[in-house]
């Protein structure tokens, strides 16, 4: 074998502790296609964090041969989806093979490997098995991320837990933790399972992070279903029933991961009170901790701004505030054939579409909206940007209904292809960064903490990450929320009214006739952002509360 791999730079004492970091998606550099969202933001940002903490971190994921998607436009500009092929010369392929077990068949298995140099990251080892030696069904194993058939997804975590645990008995650097990132990659427990021969053993090897409360990333599966396709490995199902109390026909994953792991966190202070109400009737689960999620600093911020900012030179901020505008408006321009004004104020929704992020709610109440992008004295321009699931059709629609009136506006835009670069541009160029989930449903989210890093002003609901750093009219507006016990649909309604006044009375009148207080807004957005949002901050995290954990007085 002509690989050889040991940790490729010197670690530092206090985080020489092996950790495998086991995740779906990266986001890593916009030529490396291998994420949908936030979670591969996340990945992204630790992963980098790592290599700059320099800590013993290697990386675990999926080469995704078809990506994610292309997001394209039809002639009439609603969303198009592409599925076209990726290749990376700047992967190393590592020569090594393997098979796992899928749905009763050997399935060939290699690794890539992404080295620190390229773009600043801990290592990565990328799995495939799209190799000759398999046939067609196992070769799409690894063809599309968060593939909406069943037995793909299966066959998809079986690859990333039970592949990337493998991958490790061929390397010589062995992990003391494996951290499952979500839960996709849950055949890592039952692996581990079958090699050591107890639960117990390993709870002290295993942690978990969850990432979100919907029912979409917490799924329940037919135990039998499971079984044939090999998803607990060569451990049995009377086993996998055991060691994680399943006493029903479907297996909960989240619940397993809880059962299985020495300790657990959330990725927000509010997400673990969610966690909590979610969990606590459960016996037999891990410790749950919160750590909040952040993003790179260095990946992210806008660093001439900072130098402005350290200045205290706002006349200079406000000038490469315009700059950014001009370079994001020119994609606009290309994209649409709309060309968008610099001294205007612009709000930017951009974020993966999914239903309760409520990308829609700007057009609640169309009357006030109209109110508001066409007032003559206070002109807005407003960009929404964001990638459904291809199979998400509900939300496809809510992409394709904002492209249909953004069509007759010609200060409205929709931009498809939101991925690294764009979703750069945006957070650099836009004046203010609108996040309206539905309270308790945003585990963290973290686009608006990258689109501080570049001087725009957060515009957004209480939840997730936020209370942590929200200060209203000090550095963000904070959009009302509706009363807890509110239905949605009156939901929707009251705090699509309360956006529409904050806006009218708050945000645009400042923005135009207050620029030192805005300036002043902007300011403190970029100062209390950091240092707790940068992902050094989570990274030390993980590695004092996560990874030094010692379960051992767990009960079997």
């Amino acid at each position: 074998m002509s690989f050889q791999f040991g940790h490729p730079y010197e670690v530092a004492p206090k985080y020489e502790k092996p950790v495998a970091y086991f995740c779906m998606e990266f986001a890593i550099h916009q030529a490396l296609k291998i994420y949908a969202g936030g979670l591969g933001y996340l990945a992204g940002s630790f992963m980098r964090s790592a290599f700059e903490l320099r800590q013993n971190v290697v990386g675990v994921g999926i080469l995704w041969k078809h990506g994610y998607y292309n997001q394209a436009k039809r002639a009439d500009g609603t969303m198009d989806v592409n599925f076209d092929e990726k290749n990376y010369n700047f992967l190393q392929e590592t020569l090594i093979k393997y098979t796992i077990r899928i749905a009763g068949h050997d399935v060939w298995v290699t690794a890539y490997y992404l080295a620190p140099e390229i773009f600043g990251t801990a290592p990565l080892f990328l799995l495939t098995t799209d190799l000759p030696e398999n046939d067609y069904l196992a070769k799409t194993t690894s063809h599309k991320l968060y593939d909406s058939n069943p037995e793909a997804s299966m066959a998809a975590a079986i690859l990333l837990g039970i592949g990337g645990a493998k991958l490790f008995e061929y390397l010589d650097w062995k992990p003391a933790i494996y951290h499952l990132n979500e839960s996709h990659g849950l055949p890592l427990a039952f692996y581990l399972y079958s090699r050591i021969g107890s639960s117990a053993e390993v709870r002290k090897r295993l942690v978990f992070t969850n990432h979100t409360p919907e029912a979409g990333g917490n799924l329940k599966t037919n135990v039998w279903r499971l079984y044939n396709m090999g998803f607990f490995g060569d451990a049995s199902e009377a086993d996998v029933r055991d060691i994680t109390q399943t006493n029903g026909n479907d297996l909960d994953h989240t619940l397993s991961a809880l059962r299985l792991s020495g300790i657990a966190n959330g990725v927000s202070k509010a997400h673990l009170k969610t966690l909590f109400n979610i969990w606590q009737s459960y016996n037999n689960i891990c410790p749950i901790i919160s750590i909040t999620n952040a993003q790179s600093f260095s990946f992210w911020a806008a660093k001439e701004m900072y130098e402005a900012f350290e200045r205290n030179d706002p006349e200079e901020m406000q000038r490469l505030k315009k700059k950014a505008k001009q370079h994001l408006f020119e994609v606009v321009a290309d994209q649409t054939g709309k060309i968008l004004k610099e001294d205007v104020f612009t709000l930017v929704f951009a974020k993966r579409f999914a239903g309760y992020k409520r990308a829609d709610l700007l057009l609640y109440n169309f009357e006030r909206f109209e109110r508001i992008a066409n007032n003559g004295r206070y002109p807005v321009q407003i960009i929404w940007a964001g990638k459904p699931h291809p199979a998400d059709y509900p939300a496809i629609g809510i992409f394709d209904k904002i492209v249909h009136y953004c069509r007759s506006s010609q200060n409205c835009a929709v931009l498809a292809g939101y991925e690294l670069s764009l979703s750069k541009l945006l957070k650099n160029g836009a004046d203010a960064w609108l996040n309206v989930p539905r309270m308790t449903h945003e585990a963290s989210g973290t686009s608006g903490m990258s689109a501080a890093m570049n001087g725009t002003v957060n515009i957004s609901i209480a939840d997730g990450w936020f209370p942590e750093f929200a200060k209203d009219k000090v550095n963000c507006f904070v959009i009302p929320a509706a009363d807890e016990r509110t239905g949605d649909y009156e939901r929707d309604a009251i705090e699509s009214n309360n956006l529409y006044d904050l806006l009218e009375n708050s945000v645009i009148p400042m923005y135009y006739n207050n620029k030192p207080e805005w300036q002043w807004l902007v300011a403190n957005g970029m100062k209390e952002i950091t240092p707790y949002f940068d992902s050094n901050r989570m990274n030390n995290e993980y590695y004092e509360k996560l990874y030094k954990y010692d379960p051992n007085s767990y009960p079997e």
